[in-house]
């Protein structure tokens, strides 16, 4: 985590005898491409919410057609994130490495492929293997994408930006739910339309993303300081002075990134244990329950043939990625994340203690956990990124992302099991019981990172 000594109030140096304030990285001033670097890395986050969102509404036709048990609706469903473990882990180790803005662009080259194949696939074993693929991509993109708009950003902005990445995945499921549920009213292949069509918002990023530069806090640790300078006055305008960039990341010229366990030396293993418990305890649940969604309202007895009671709720899922944003820039990190879990665990443990609830009941608190997690889960593209220095930051960011989507997955798979075995009341509890416990770590060790001004 970057030292104290970085942390400074003041917007810019002082004034020198040649002309205007000079800024740093961290507080130059908003401009063009800042956004538009944040707008490119929309995404991955749109891709993952749209993918996991048409696996969803996929999966009722493909499983009678290809005569699907239990394991291999879980095993479809969790696919992709098992895939994004796997790429965030290793592809966000080898960014440390090689640098961000190859795999920046790389990452969606394979998105793109995977996802027109998925119209010709025959089996369930060829579907899991693309939809793999597809996670690799989006799990590289998620340890690089937050990490080049970090790097970047200044940090007065750096939270509103980070966290409307996540609004975007919102958006991508909420476009898979409805799309989906138009598709697949049309009954038979109508299935691989729709997840090829993940492969248009794919094609468009990856041209879009052509000419990205490389991130200069990463050119300068790596002691190439003349091409972090010409990033940076193309880019962020001559008034950001390279100089302080220097002397605020470590150089090493001619040597390798940090070693991986370093993420766990002694003055850094508490952030990164906190980022992997907090990042999983918020996302088994959102994405057990969101992935089979229609399953979970059907056994709370809300799914209606007007479908009224999934479009309020997928009303208030982007309310509340909406809302995050105003959380993230008017909260402190430390006070969002622990209070989001408490009021999460009020919401849902009474759902699984009490399913049998009035209908009118548990409507109401499915509607506040839904809005809360949402707005929640803005954190996820923010807290990471603060809180590793430079030289491990796309490793450190891949490691959360990539554990957490073991957890998600795991959650995913687990959940139609759970369902027809220990029953919905306890299934809802035990996911309950992560909430719980992400509100413990969150107050033990979540450190507040807001303002930190990045190695």
């Amino acid at each position: 985590m970057p030292s104290p000594q970085t942390l400074s109030e003041s917007g810019a140096t002082p004034e020198t005898a040649h002309g205007p304030p000079r800024h740093t990285l961290d507080d130059a001033p908003l401009n063009g491409f800042h956004l538009k670097i944040t707008a490119l890395t929309f995404g991955a986050n749109f891709s993952d919410g749209y993918h996991l969102g048409v696996i969803g509404a996929a999966l009722t036709l493909i499983t009678p057609q290809m005569h699907l048990g239990a394991a291999w609706q879980g095993l479809l469903g969790a696919s992709a994130l098992v895939g994004i473990f796997l790429g965030s882990i290793t592809l966000g180790w080898l960014a440390d490495r090689v640098g961000r803005q190859r795999l920046y662009m790389l990452n969606f080259v394979l998105i793109t492929l995977a996802s027109l194949a998925q119209f010709l696939v025959q089996g369930p074993a060829e579907l899991f293997v693309l939809r793999l693929l597809i996670g690799v991509g989006i799990g590289a993109d998620y340890a690089i994408g937050p990490t080049l708009v970090a790097e970047f950003c200044p940090r007065r902005h750096r939270g509103l930006l980070l966290a409307s990445l996540t609004a975007m995945w919102t958006v991508g499921y909420i476009a898979a739910y409805f799309l989906g549920t138009a598709l697949v009213a049309a009954g038979g292949e109508s299935w691989r339309w729709l997840l090829a069509s993940g492969a248009v918002p794919a094609l468009i990023v990856l041209l879009l993303r052509i000419g990205t530069p490389e991130s200069p806090r990463w050119l300068v640790s790596k002691g190439r300081v003349a091409e972090a300078r010409q990033v940076i006055t193309r880019h962020l305008g001559p008034r950001v002075d390279v100089e302080a960039a220097l002397a605020a990341v470590p150089v090493h010229a001619g040597q390798t990134a940090p070693p991986y366990r370093r993420l766990f030396a002694a003055d850094q293993w508490r952030s990164t244990l906190f980022g992997v418990l907090y990042y999983n305890c918020q996302v088994i649940p959102y994405f057990a329950i969101y992935t089979f969604l229609p399953v979970v309202m059907a056994r709370f007895g809300l799914r209606g043939e007007s479908g009224l009671g999934d479009t309020l709720l997928n009303f208030f899922l982007l309310l509340g990625s909406v809302a995050g944003l105003w959380f993230v820039v008017r909260l402190s990190r430390r006070g969002f994340v622990i209070g989001s879990f408490v009021v999460m665990a009020l919401a849902l443990g009474p759902m699984g203690l009490w399913p049998h609830a009035p209908r009118l009941l548990l409507f109401a608190l499915f509607v506040v956990f839904t809005f809360v997690m949402s707005a929640a889960s803005n954190l996820d593209q923010v807290y990471p990124p603060e809180l590793f220095p430079t030289g491990l930051r796309g490793s450190g960011v891949g490691l959360l992302n990539g554990l957490s989507r073991v957890g998600s997955a795991a959650g995913t798979f687990l959940l139609p099991l759970s369902l027809s075995t220990l029953g919905f009341s306890v299934s809802m509890t035990v996911l309950s019981g992560f909430l719980v416990l992400g509100a413990l770590v969150s107050l033990v060790w979540a450190p507040e990172t807001k303002g930190l001004a990045l190695d």
